[in-house]
Formats: C-alpha cells, sequence, structure tokens
C-alpha cells in the first residue's frame, strides 16, 4: 500500500479503465469512480506491495485478494470466492496438490490471454477456483 490506503496499482488501473473506455471496448456502466480514480464495476482487489504485478492492468501476480460481486443470491454456498494462484506455469501442480488436500475439479475454463484456471470444491463444496 501507499500513502493514503491505496494500491500502487490503482493509478495504473484507471489508466487502462480509461483506454479501454476511449476504444469503445467498455461502456460506462462498466465503471465506478472511487476516490477519483475510475474502476471495473462489483471488482475490488488488493494485493501485496511487494509481489509482482501487471504495469498495465493493475492485476497482481503474486499474493492478491479479488472481491467480485456476484449476480445469483445465497443458497447455501459460500459467499466468499477465493482465487488461488500457482506460479507461472504451475497450474497442473497446484491443482494436483489441491485434489490431494480433498478438493476435486468441477470445470476447467481457458479464456486464452485472458486466463487459465480450474473452478474447484472444496471437501464443504464450496466453490474457488486454482488459476
Amino acid at each position: 500500500m501507499r500513502r493514503g490506503g491505496r494500491p500502487r496499482g490503482a493509478r495504473v488501473r484507471s489508466a487502462l479503465v480509461e483506454q479501454l473506455l476511449a476504444a469503445g471496448h467498455i461502456g460506462e456502466e462498466a465503471v465506478v469512480e472511487h476516490h477519483g480514480r475510475k474502476n471495473f464495476r462489483g471488482y475490488a482487489a488488493i494485493r501485496h506491495p511487494e509481489d509482482p504485478f501487471d504495469r498495465t492492468s493493475g492485476t497482481g501476480h503474486g499474493r492478491r485478494l479479488l472481491f467480485q460481486d456476484v449476480p445469483e443470491g445465497k443458497e447455501g454456498k459460500n459467499r466468499l470466492h477465493i482465487d488461488v494462484h500457482s506460479e507461472p506455469g504451475g497450474l497442473d501442480g497446484l491443482v494436483a496438490r489441491l485434489e490431494a488436500l480433498g478438493a476435486t475439479r468441477v470445470r476447467e475454463v481457458d479464456q486464452g490471454p485472458a486466463g487459465h484456471w480450474w473452478i474447484m470444491r472444496d471437501p464443504e463444496g464450496n466453490e474457488f477456483c486454482a488459476a
């Protein structure tokens, strides 16, 4: 965190949002202003300031918590969504480790450059993602 309580990537994220708006890739309905900066609506994240991050988007590549609005109401599943990230190229090893701890694979998601991850379920049925 930098002085003022905002993550170091906040300015960069705002620049990315502005670029996407200007190019017409997203509309104003996808954006919310917070502390004078534009951010993606429905998402909030915090990353460890010492870990690596993408300089274009501000997205953390290390320890990070991402909070995301979801459209469905609570119907028994955990309302906190956890993403567990591996080191670059380590997704298979991470998934195997999580399975050894009792998790099960639900579905693989591969969106090419936008990301590749597994939706998994812990032994109590709570879903999370391994990325």
